[in-house]
């Protein structure tokens, strides 16, 4: 065979071998983590999780290697455990199963992947992991982690991923007049400032002001008066000559029962977007820069754009709010207190799945949240409302099992009454109650809203409507929960008492004749909060949706930054998806524009100054549009565990194209979609190992799938609305609907 040919039958050999292999799975988790290299794990039979390549639509085996260092990673050499072909479609919470692991030691893992049609992949790219102390006995509550020091300056924590400092350089830099410099750096973040002066003088002295306001003229805005808008302002003496200088921050004062801390090895913070300097003679300042912490953050994770710039804007808006606030990585409520909050954890939760595949933040405040009780009732039960959404993204059952009986402690069932009513105000919350919730502080009462002025006048009643509506929707939460561990038991008992909540709400907060809910037991007044939320649950009967629905937009934003997203869910379950889009997008002073105008480039505690003084601009509980577009506009949540099936029902009205990428832990799902009254054009990308469940209203009958006739499996009516159901496996497609 002469050289040439021979070259030829290497290169189509070549190709051949390649055209049978499937691309390789990406996307590696380590215990949830992305990155666990950068961390310890305390699981001493971890769990692994990939991204099975579209390509092959569906798992059929996977093989896995585990080894002691990277040159033993082959089928020969793995020295840990090389699992052999498992046939299994499992691709996430893969638990490991070879050889004991050792504390306190580094593995590498990777893994191959058989699809649909039999075809083997190429194996992954190596990940390593690090193990840490596998003994649990003296931590001070379930899944705390801790800060480690694998070598002298080299910090990890446990369990969880990190937050790191970026340089970031400003948009805008000018020597405002003589000894006066200012510096904008087009986002607040947390932050501190490094630069690079010149001085003539020894011992010379300047003034540095950081801020996330400025004035009308370029300096910062130094009079916060009752807010905590970021400000801070010091004093540096500079050295003759040029040298760089950092802003050294006080530590925060941790004023609140359970405060945050920085990790000592950091440098404090501070939220600040402008930097100003000061001095009385003459320097020259060479350079600024904000030294920003982010928790791990990958932007490319999520994309959004719409018709609509506001609502362009607001995702913005919130998407960067929920990259810039985890910088302690765990969820708290911004600046002030700096303190995890089980409401606004959950709001933050539901946005973070929906600009970045992380959870092991997630997975933290849930564990902290569950072990630290803050005072409001209902907030008890969004821990529940957490551990469900955990499990529905992440499909993990182990961490389910560490909380569950926290968990149904935390549903406050210890409050019923006989008709399966709860109430704080009854003489059945004894410290007994609180201990069993972990609640250790002085004043534990129901909220419905905050600050209270954003409560529309609701009238507590000692059987309160809100309450009693997340009494209701944490059931049913335990009733999943409990299924997925296999307790049907509880799970059928979880689901009896939901419907005896449903009932007794129905039956003493529903006025038959207005058509709506008053705010509780015996009540004269009806509030927005009072009828939000059981809609916002799906306890709303549906021949009475319409009537519940008209009374909430009779009331407009009457709420606060975290009851909109109950409000905005409310609107889109009684296919209200119109007026939610113009809330979402609205400039009033209640509005996500309007936090843009005042000159935030985070979204801030409450709507504006005039409803809450002392507010924070970089407040992670008012990212509602942040879960809320993908979840409710696009239609797009999980139906089963991790993604494995999810839906696709749009609710486009008055958006006539909207592209959108969200992260799931199989991997990104895009939708393009291009609709009016006539016809809705879809292109959606399903992730290898997933189902979609798309959902095109009935009366654009004439669909195709890929240019083919599709078949229906399946109608949905709802509120005088159908829908035809189509069910599509991973691939790439092009759906089109016509009448």
């Amino acid at each position: 065979m002469n050289r040439t040919i021979l070259s030829l039958v290497l290169i189509f050999s070549a190709f051949s071998v390649f055209a049978q292999n499937l691309p390789a799975p990406t996307g590696l988790l380590t215990e949830l983590l992305r990155e666990p290299e950068k961390a310890v794990i305390t699981d001493s039979n971890p769990e692994f999780g990939w991204i099975f390549p579209q390509e092959g639509v569906t798992q059929t085996a996977y093989q896995i290697l585990v080894a002691s260092s990277p040159g033993l990673l082959t089928e020969k050499g793995a020295d840990l455990w090389n699992s052999g072909k498992i046939n299994t479609a499992a691709s996430i919470n893969v638990s490991y199963k070879g050889k004991n692991l050792s504390p306190h030691s580094k593995y590498w893992w990777k893994v191959k992947v058989w699809g649909k049609d039999g075809k083997a992949s190429v194996y992954s790219e190596p990940q390593q992991f690090i193990t840490g102390t596998f003994d649990w006995r003296s931590d001070e509550w379930t899944g705390v982690s801790n800060w480690v020091e694998l070598a002298p300056g080299n910090w990890v924590t446990e369990d969880r991923q990190m937050a790191s400092f970026t340089q970031k350089e400003p948009v805008l830099f000018k020597k405002v007049s003589e000894g006066n410099w200012f510096a904008d750096f087009g986002q607040a973040a947390f932050a501190t400032a490094d630069f690079s002066i010149t001085s003539d003088v020894e011992g010379q002295k300047i003034r540095i002001y950081l801020g996330e306001r400025k004035n009308e003229d370029l300096s910062v805005h130094k009079n916060p008066g009752r807010s905590n808008i970021g400000f801070f302002q010091t004093e540096i003496e500079l050295k003759k000559g040029t040298h760089t200088y950092q802003v050294k921050i006080p530590p925060h004062s941790a004023r609140y029962p359970h405060s945050q801390k920085m990790a000592p090895f950091y440098p404090e913070v501070v939220p600040f977007r402008y930097t100003e300097i000061e001095s009385d003679g003459k320097i020259k300042v060479n350079s600024i820069t904000q030294e920003a912490l982010y928790y791990l953050f990958d932007d490319s994770q999520s994309a959004f754009n719409s018709p609509n710039e506001n609502l362009n804007k607001v995702w913005d808006l919130c998407k960067y709010t929920l990259k810039a606030t985890p910088f302690l990585g765990v969820y708290s409520d911004g600046n002030r207190e700096r303190m995890p909050y089980e409401a606004d954890a959950y709001i933050q939760q539901l946005g973070h799945y929906a600009v970045d595949r992380e959870f092991s933040a997630a997975r933290y405040s849930l564990a902290f949240l569950v072990s630290h009780a803050s005072w409001p009732s209902e907030w008890q039960m969004h821990t529940v409302m957490m551990a469900r959404e955990h499990y529905m993204h992440t499909g993990d059952t182990e961490f389910l099992a560490m909380i569950y009986n926290d968990l149904k402690k935390k549903t406050l069932i210890d409050l019923q009454r006989e008709d399966g009513l709860i109430s704080t105000k009854t003489g059945k919350l004894t410290p007994e109650v609180l201990k069993g919730i972990h609640f250790t502080g002085e004043r534990f009462r129901d909220i419905v809203d905050w600050p209270p002025v954003e409560n529309d006048n609701y009238e507590f009643a000692d059987y309160n409507t809100v309450v009693n509506s997340f009494y209701f929707y944490s059931l049913k939460c335990m009733s999943e929960i409990a299924a997925a561990l296999g307790k049907n038991e509880d799970s059928n008992f979880y689901k009896t008492h939901t419907e005896k909540v449903k009932q007794s709400i129905l039956r003493n907060m529903f006025d038959t004749q207005k058509g709506y809910f008053v705010d509780g037991n015996g009540a004269g007044h009806a509030s927005l909060h009072a009828n939000m939320f059981p809609l916002a649950f799906n306890l709303v009967p549906e021949k009475d949706i319409p009537s519940v629905a008209q009374y909430i937009k009779s009331k407009g934003m009457a709420c606060s930054v975290y009851g909109a997203q109950y409000l905005l869910e409310a609107l889109y379950n009684a296919g209200e998806a119109e007026y939610a889009l113009k809330l979402m997008t609205s400039e009033d002073k209640r509005s996500w524009m309007n936090m843009i105008k005042v000159g935030s480039t985070m979204t801030t505690e409450a709507w504006d100054e005039a409803y809450k003084p002392n507010l924070t601009w970089n407040h992670a509980w008012a990212t509602a549009p942040a879960n809320i577009i993908p979840r409710r506009l696009m239609g797009i949540q999980p139906v089963d565990p991790g993604f494995k099936t999810f839906a696709v029902n749009p609710q486009p009205t008055g958006l006539q194209d909207i592209q959108l990428t969200i992260p799931t832990i199989r991997g990104a799902i895009t939708c393009k979609l291009k609709s009016n009254p006539e016809e809705w054009e879809m292109e959606l990308s399903v992730p290898g190992n997933s189902e979609a469940l798309v959902l095109l209203p009935s009366e654009l009958a004439n669909v195709k799938v890929n240019g083919k006739k599709a078949e229906v499996n399946s109608t949905v009516e709802y509120l005088g609305m159908s829908r035809n159901l189509f069910k599509l496996a991973s691939g790439t497609y092009l759906i089109s609907a016509k009448k």
